[in-house]
């Protein structure tokens, strides 16, 4: 069963929160979602374009990685080691030259008394597994970079809306709204880990890491005494999805947060709306409107009630100053 793990934040008007672009979050989120088994909604062309570049031992390579109900990886051969450092190449080039002794050192490190069952092939071979580790993540690096190159736009933007919640004193909407995985009550952030543990932020910075691989991409850590980060989808990613990626990024940030269908419901609903209205907003059916209110309802970004034989829905306070934020 999928637990969760707490990070305590406190009063988020206390939180020193910032974003960071960093490339090798988004590698080892593509890596657990393609060829892990991990659910990170890595899209299905991806996934091709990844497994067709990867070697044919790939699976054997990674498993020790992503053993099930295991979720910690050696800092020393994470792509995520230093999160100041928004450079793939780097991290890929010490990789290759790292020491069979760092690597054994490490693991008998995190995994006292004993190094579990799917390190030992590695602790007996520990300079083969480098090599080919190695160049397993050099490969995909290759594969995918061009997607993290025309996601450029998106991540920029993404800064920029998490800078203005952080200095409107809304950071709540963003720490609400970052994954469906994740469980926000205000006050903790819950996210999903076969290690469930509780961690309190205690004044250290918290940076927010966009990931380019899925909608369902969630990775972390809370072990730094300095900083925490988390991992989350960055939004509009659907908009890479195709082959050509978005020639210029729409202005509208709300509809690159919520996507087109439901900002235009979130603004509309400004006033009390049927829910014939909102189809008819949408040039959609029934249905297709209800789904999309039924999320932004889930989110708190909406109110349903129903009058007689009428639903109406009316944006929340938490929905409206989204709307604020966000125009």
């Amino acid at each position: 069963m999928q637990g969760f793990s707490e990070l305590r934040l406190g009063g988020l008007d206390e939180v020193k929160v910032s974003v960071v672009l960093h490339p090798g979050a988004t590698l080892l989120s593509l890596t657990a979602g393609t060829l892990g088994g991990r659910p990170h909604g890595v899209p299905r062309h991806w996934q091709r374009a990844v497994m067709s570049a990867a070697p044919r031992n790939a699976a054997e390579v990674l498993r020790p990685l992503f053993a099930p109900s295991f979720s910690v990886i050696p800092d020393c051969v994470s792509p995520t080691v230093s999160m100041s450092e928004a450079d793939a190449d780097s991290h890929l080039e010490r990789l290759a030259d790292l020491s069979p002794e760092t690597l054994l050192a490490e693991l008998e490190a995190e995994f006292p008394p004993a190094v579990p069952a799917q390190w030992r092939p590695v602790v007996e071979r520990p300079g083969a597994w480098i090599q080919a580790y190695s160049h397993l993540m050099r490969v995909l690096w290759q594969e995918f970079r061009p997607v993290w190159r025309r996601a450029d736009s998106l991540l920029k933007r993404e800064r920029e809306r998490i800078g203005a919640a952080a200095v409107t004193d809304r950071l709540e909407l963003v720490m609400g709204n970052l994954s469906p995985r994740f469980q926000f009550s205000g006050t903790t952030l819950g996210l999903p880990d076969q290690q469930a543990k509780r961690f309190d932020l205690g004044g250290r910075r918290l940076s927010l890491v966009p990931i380019v691989s899925g909608n369902g991409a969630s990775i972390f850590a809370f072990d730094d005494p300095r900083m925490v980060w988390i991992g989350y989808p960055l939004p509009a990613l659907g908009v890479l999805w195709d082959d050509g990626g978005p020639d210029e990024v729409s202005p509208d940030s709300l509809a690159l947060t919520l996507g087109q269908a439901r900002a235009a419901i979130l603004r509309a609903a400004a006033a009390s709306l049927t829910m014939s209205e909102v189809a008819t907003l949408l040039r959609s059916t029934p249905a297709a409107a209800t789904y999309h209110c039924a999320q932004l309802e889930a989110a708190g970004l909406l109110d349903r009630e129903r009058h007689g034989r009428n639903v109406r829905i009316r944006a929340t306070a938490k929905g409206e100053a989204l709307v604020a934020l966000l125009t």
